[in-house]
């Protein structure tokens, strides 16, 4: 989506590093100073908040470069390294938070091409980092298997950045998310240091490059665990009152014998603007969007009947790249739906207490009815069922944003701030996990990876940009 608010002036600054030097170290590598290219791939979809939008519309590397393996990968590392420039790794740019931006500028590692499944088993997948992780289960479905979870960008989504940047998503309302132990095998990554180093991570370990932006090392190479492919069911059931929308997709949620991939309560007008769906979502009624396997619709049609709702479809998902497939209207691109015919909203990201997900859910809906537009996507965490949500806020000032965040928290509901940049204050848990801290220090000594993303990092050399 185009934005003339974030367009930059074609005429650059002269680079801030020795990008000659570079280009000299790293030899036949693909590399682009193209002022269109750098503008383009040097953003995400961060203007989804007004406050990044603004922070971030001048930020713009001064060189992109596209290794084609691993020892290219090393190669510009060390380059880098070398010449004190920073350097900040771009997968699909599906995120939301400014993760692939460039604050400092430097190089962008663009991991477009390392796109190869090296192999698959079984249960498991090996794969390079700029693997689409839609080209990932074209390859795996056919053995009968399919990745566990993937965002709502999964058919512009690469593995590594969905690794490193994202959380979890279609497929969480039965895996967890990203952190839940075995979600993620093993990571390779190279490091930033005079002679780079390539490290396997494997098991526990290898969350230590999960959700940290790519400042925790440069993801090669994932390990990622697979579900068995089924035959999935796209479901719509419209209610009366978003309240029942809930209690029902936690009913469906906690009823261990119905198979599901995705359950997601949305309240009206939000559905208005599903063009794709539109005659499915009547007016005025609050919605459940649902992936349910084919074995158990029969179980989830029983339950619906105690709860009032009316199934309004039901068809064998398509996952194909020539239709917009029903999982684009969930998650974070709900919002995105909203985006298309209003421009004046923003959103947050938030989770509800396990035990008042309908309660928590009704109080935020009574105070700000009109001003606040929920959504909530049913997921386990840490062995509960709770439910995560993205309600679409319509914008007015930051400080009457943060005030809304602030009755979330009243109400129990923690927030996981979509408008700041460190991982620190966007983390549900207001801190970097003292493992990727410690781990960042190995591994990039310089601060040279995606600098300005880790508050708690210092460098450890005297006079190094940070």
């Amino acid at each position: 989506m185009s934005d003339a608010t974030l367009s930059v002036p074609d005429i650059r600054p002269a680079p801030r590093y020795p990008i000659e030097a570079l280009l000299a170290d790293i030899g036949d590598i693909s590399t682009s100073l193209d002022p269109a290219d750098l503008r383009r791939k040097s953003r995400d979809y961060y203007w989804y908040s007004p406050i990044l939008a603004a922070r971030l519309k001048d930020k713009v590397a001064d060189i992109i470069v596209t290794p084609r393996d691993e020892a290219d990968v090393a190669r510009v590392a060390a380059a880098c390294y070398r010449h004190r420039i920073p350097l900040t790794v771009r997968g699909g740019a599906t995120g939301n938070y400014g993760q692939c931006v460039p604050l400092e500028g430097g190089v962008l590692l663009d991991m477009a091409a390392m796109n190869r499944i090296e192999w698959q088993q079984p249960g498991v997948v090996r794969v390079q980092a700029g693997v689409k992780l839609f080209d990932i289960d074209a390859q795996t479905r056919p053995l009968g298997w399919e990745l566990r979870m993937h965002p709502s960008t999964k058919r512009m989504s690469q593995i590594g950045g969905f690794v490193a940047g994202g959380s979890g998503g279609i497929g969480s309302v039965t895996f967890g998310g990203m952190r839940e132990p075995g979600n993620i095998l093993a990571a390779r990554i190279v490091t930033v240091e005079e002679r780079p180093r390539v490290i396997e991570l494997r098991g526990d370990a290898a969350q230590k490059i999960s959700r940290a932006y790519g400042t925790t090392g440069i993801i090669t190479v994932l390990e990622m665990p697979l579900a068995p492919a089924l035959p999935w069911i796209d479901v719509i059931v419209a209610f009366d009152d978003f309240r029942e929308s809930i209690r029902f997709g936690q009913a469906i949620a906690m009823a261990d014998g119905v198979v599901k991939k995705l359950l997601t309560p949305i309240e009206w007008p939000l559905p208005q603007n599903f063009a794709s769906l539109r005659q499915y979502c009547p007016d005025g009624k609050a919605v459940l969007l649902g992936m349910i396997g084919s074995m158990s619709i029969e179980s989830f049609e029983t339950l619906l009947e105690t709860f009032g709702g009316t199934l309004t479809y039901k068809a064998p998902s398509e996952d194909l790249l020539t239709k917009v497939p029903l999982y684009e209207h969930t998650w974070n691109h709900c919002t995105l739906q909203m985006f298309k015919v209003d421009r004046n909203i923003t959103y947050l990201q938030v989770l509800y207490p396990h035990d008042r997900v309908v309660e928590s859910a009704a109080e935020i809906g009574a105070r700000f009815e009109g001003e606040v537009m929920q959504h909530l996507e049913f997921v386990r965490i840490n062995g509960l069922m709770t439910a995560s949500g993205i309600p679409v806020i319509r914008y007015s000032t930051p400080e009457r944003l943060y005030a809304i965040m602030a009755a979330y928290e009243a109400c129990g509901i923690m927030i996981a701030n979509p408008h700041v940049l460190t991982l620190e204050d966007g983390s549900r848990y207001k801190r970097v996990d003292a493992d990727q801290l410690s781990f960042k220090h190995e591994v990039d000594p310089l601060g040279l990876l995606n600098p300005g993303k880790m508050r708690s990092f210092v460098p450890r050399s005297p006079g190094v940009r940070q």
